[in-house]
Formats: C-alpha cells, sequence, structure tokens
C-alpha cells in the first residue's frame, strides 16, 4: 500500500489525498481543498482515504503531515485545506501549478479518482 501511495505522489501531477471523492466529498476540509484546485483549474487526482486506516496511517508516515486532506504537486506536500486556501487566495497556488506543471495546466482540469487498495 505505501509504494502505490507513493508512486500516486510522484507521478500524478496534482493528488488529492481526501475523505470521500469528488462526486461525494465526506467531509467540509476535503470539500474547501477540492474547491479551491478547482478554482485554480488544476488537473486533479483523488485518493479516497476512507477504505482502509491504512491508508491515513502510511501517506502520513510518508509526508510527515498527520491531517487530511493532503495535496502533493508533482511529488511536493502543499499542505492541507487551510494552507491550499491561502495560497489560493494569495495567487500563490496558480502560480505554483504553472511553474511545476506547465502555463497550459489550465485546460486539463480534468478530475479522476485513483485507487490504492
Amino acid at each position: 500500500m505505501k509504494d502505490r501511495i507513493k508512486e500516486i505522489i510522484e507521478t500524478e501531477d496534482v493528488a488529492l489525498f481526501m475523505k470521500g471523492t469528488p462526486q461525494f466529498v465526506m467531509c467540509g476540509n476535503s470539500q474547501r481543498a477540492l474547491d479551491a484546485l478547482r478554482r485554480a483549474g488544476a488537473p486533479v487526482t483523488a485518493v479516497d482515504i476512507l477504505p482502509d486506516p491504512r491508508i491515513r496511517q502510511d501517506l502520513s508516515a510518508l509526508s510527515g503531515w498527520p491531517t487530511i486532506p493532503q495535496v502533493f504537486v508533482r511529488g511536493e506536500l502543499i499542505g492541507g485545506a487551510d494552507i491550499v486556501e491561502e495560497l489560493e487566495a494569495s495567487g500563490e497556488l496558480e502560480r505554483t501549478l504553472a511553474e511545476k506543471l506547465g502555463d497550459d495546466y489550465r485546460g486539463a482540469g480534468q478530475e479522476r479518482v485513483a485507487a490504492v487498495a
């Protein structure tokens, strides 16, 4: 499971580890992070951490971040809902996305769900 989590973090442009899925969000903070990423036009790959408690344990062990949601851009931990919203408000989220994904990242604003287990 740890290897699959690491693979998602390292290979997906934007990985959002959240409670629920983009279609059925199960947590207010996960919704806030998802909404900020949507407004920025980010191509989001979401991972639901709820099906197995080991997902959250392994994720936090890898990232060093204890709470959910967790947002990664090209392998780098950006933070949780509060941080992502602050970055969005300052314009830094879009700058980070453009820097790491290229200026044309906005056109790729699709969402998908990846399974860990």
